[in-house]
């Protein structure tokens, strides 16, 4: 459930819809509610845990370290992305950006690209879909896996089955892909503690992410689509250390 709260970090603190968007498509609110309340118990005795653990014996310049090779591995699947939306430039840069990062930034430790004027852009099969006009369908929540809408749990799965990385390492039944995927659940959870906490001071904790992670996904369509003002592609290079939410661009 990390990974969708780690999303809308940002926008976690929503308690509802903003004026003039469009009101929650929620038809299974009941069992959304069950299911939001069992990941938030599981999280609580297992991820939770885990995370606090890890960031109280790893300082935050080795989190951040991390982080950089947990999204490095992700670049592949963005670029496979961005030339489904029929953006070459961008896939160029995207795959530029792996390249160097994995080579002269060490696997992926430091963003040497984004020093070079290829900040980073993400993307995946959820926006691809977005992009072509798919709507977001109903709002499901996944324990453990966090909120999604039916658009988004589908190009979710196939982020999973056509992520490069993955293929060429054997997928998860490797050590190098239980490996990935341990840490990369555990930098994750680190990562979207503050969005954990921001949801216990909310008067309706399951509203507040239901809205957070809406707002958050159609503003990344709209990115896609241009419906929305994008960044210009030289924009000045992010700082070195991770964020510790991922940008929508």
């Amino acid at each position: 459930m990390a990974a969708g709260l780690l999303a809308v970090a940002p926008a976690v603190h929503a308690q509802e819809q903003p004026t003039g968007s469009a009101p929650a498509n929620d038809p299974w609110e009941g069992f959304n509610r069950g299911a939001f309340k069992l990941g938030m118990g599981l999280d609580k005795v297992l991820l939770a845990p885990i995370a606090h653990g890890y960031m109280a014996v790893t300082p935050r310049p080795v989190r951040n370290r991390v982080s950089s090779v947990v999204y490095n591995l992700g670049e592949p699947n963005t670029v496979i992305n961005f030339a489904l939306q029929g953006k070459p430039k961008r896939a160029m840069r995207s795959t530029a950006r792996f390249v160097v990062n994995s080579t002269v930034g060490v696997l992926g430790l430091f963003d040497v690209a984004s020093k070079m004027h290829l900040p980073r852009r993400d993307s995946d099969f959820g926006q691809t879909f977005g992009y072509y006009g798919a709507g977001p369908g109903a709002y499901i929540y996944v324990p453990l896996m966090g909120p999604l809408n039916v658009r988004d749990g589908i190009g979710r799965a196939l982020d999973m089955v056509t992520d490069p990385v993955s293929a060429v390492a054997g997928g998860v039944s490797t050590d190098f892909g239980k490996a990935r995927l341990g840490v990369t659940i555990v930098d994750v959870r680190a990562s979207a503690d503050p969005a954990f906490r921001a949801l216990k001071d909310s008067p309706d904790p399951y509203v507040a992410a239901r809205s957070a992670y809406g707002q958050y996904r159609e503003a990344f369509i709209r990115q896609a689509t241009g419906a929305a003002e994008d960044l210009p592609d030289f924009d000045s290079p992010p700082s070195d250390t991770a964020p510790a939410t991922p940008s929508p661009q």
